[in-house]
């Protein structure tokens, strides 16, 4: 894959990802749909990634901006630009799109135009615990909720500690 497809994954704006979403979608290609930070790629996004993809034919992969992050993680996070942790995650063969959300931490305004078979997020959340509004844009859409059991040991916030300790 050349850089040019790879950036032909890579999109900012939902309504123009969900025109090719609906061109591409049939019963046959499902859509299977996720959300996170994806600041330091290690084994566990890897693990979680690779399942969530193995839900449907079509994978996307909404990436919280960098404002956003900062919002939910802290001032210094995230630790690489938004740009470079989209481009990492659109290498990959089974990513399909890579959504680049807003500002908010909240997804509706991603999820709106969106046509979405499969919602899949780790085991550390559960349908009570997601944002009213999205469980409410996704229920209307009739999505399928999967939950992937969480694996422990593997966090960007204990990779990070781990370089911090680190002795030279």
């Amino acid at each position: 894959m050349d850089l040019p497809n790879i950036a032909n994954k890579i999109y900012r704006d939902p309504v123009l990802l969900a025109n090719v979403l609906n061109k591409e979608r049939t019963p046959r290609k499902q859509v299977v749909l996720t959300n996170g930070c994806f600041d330091l790629i290690h084994r566990g996004h890897l693990e979680y990634l690779i399942q969530a993809s193995s839900f449907g034919k079509i994978f996307v992969v909404i990436l919280n901006s960098d404002a956003s992050i900062k919002k939910l993680k802290g001032q210094f996070r995230p630790i690489q630009h938004e740009g470079d942790r989209a481009f990492i995650l659109a290498c990959f063969k089974f990513v399909d799109y890579v959504l680049i959300s807003g500002p908010d931490e909240r997804l509706n305004k991603e999820l709106e135009p969106l046509p979405i078979d499969i919602y899949v997020k780790g085991g550390d959340y559960s349908l009570e615990h997601l944002d009213p509004g999205e469980r409410e844009i996704l229920q209307k859409k009739n999505c399928k909720f999967q939950f992937i059991k969480f694996i422990s040991g593997h966090s960007t916030t204990e990779l990070i500690r781990k370089i911090l300790l680190a002795d030279d």
